[in-house]
């Protein structure tokens, strides 16, 4: 265990800088967005009363449901960038003169550990990236507080302000806890997937490829045949829940023997 958290700590240590700049990229553009789309709320709303218009007041949330696409760019970048970076994770390993990979897998640590320390090390990244856009939020309500004065402002709740955004609300926050498992749990497999499938190009190269792209096909399809199972049509609802779950059981089952035996015995460097 001590091997594994040394290498979580080497995987999340070489990737420290591309985070930070990613969190300086979220907070700046949305910051700018909402300091950009509360002036215009305000500007408007004091010219509305010197007309002696009384529009209603405006709330946290209100704001960030006009900000939408500045709050979704860099949200965006960020999963882009993370999602290369499940490839890139495995492949800046075999590049360069000195191969990391010589060092990394004649480490005194099993080799699985380095599967499994790459992919808690993409889930940390996930994880920060979350907590930090949450953080983020609150930072912004009470910047939103600051700057528009109380005879303007309606009190709103942090999940109105979540569910004001449609990415938040979607795919980054769902409200309901049994999406929000289904999502990241389907994240989760889905890197998995992935990950063997760069192992089987590693291990076998040109032929490798073609099982690489087999294998992810096949992935893609039980797991497209999981969510294309409808209630009332052949089965209820809790048995569909509970056919979703086996086949994502055995799919993640398969995954990780399959990618454990090829770090262990075919991987080459």
């Amino acid at each position: 265990m001590n091997r594994y958290l040394k290498l979580v700590h080497l995987e999340v240590h070489r990737f420290r800088y591309a985070i930070f700049s990613l969190m300086f990229l979220t907070a700046t553009i949305q910051m700018i967005g909402l300091v950009h789309t509360t002036r215009l709320r305000v500007a408007g709303r004091r010219e509305a009363a010197l007309l002696g218009d009384h529009p209603r007041n405006f709330s946290f949330a209100d704001i960030i449901g006009d900000s939408q696409f500045l709050f979704t760019i860099p949200i965006l970048i960020s999963i882009i960038v993370l999602g290369l970076y499940i490839f890139g994770i495995w492949y800046r390993d075999w590049t360069g003169r000195d191969k990391f990979a010589y060092r990394l897998f004649t480490l005194p640590a099993a080799r699985r550990h380095v599967y499994m320390a790459k992919a808690t090390a993409i889930f940390i990244f996930v994880l920060v990236m979350v907590s930090f856009q949450l953080l983020l939020l609150l930072l912004e309500r009470q910047l939103f507080d600051w700057m528009v004065p109380s005879e303007y402002r309606m009190p709103s709740l942090l999940a109105e302000a979540v569910a004001s955004n449609l990415v938040f609300v979607q795919y980054l926050l769902p409200p309901d806890g049994l999406m929000f498992a289904v999502y990241y749990g389907t994240g989760i497999l889905a890197v998995f997937v992935i990950f063997t499938a760069i192992l089987l190009e590693r291990s076998y190269h040109l032929a490798g490829m073609i099982y690489a792209i087999l294998y992810v096909a096949s992935c893609a399809a039980v797991i497209g045949f999981a969510f294309s199972l409808h209630p009332y049509v052949y089965f209820y609802p809790r048995e569909i829940i509970i056919i979703r779950l086996c086949i994502y059981i055995v799919v993640m089952s398969l995954t990780l023997t399959l990618g454990f035996r090829l770090v262990s015995k075919k991987i080459t460097v």
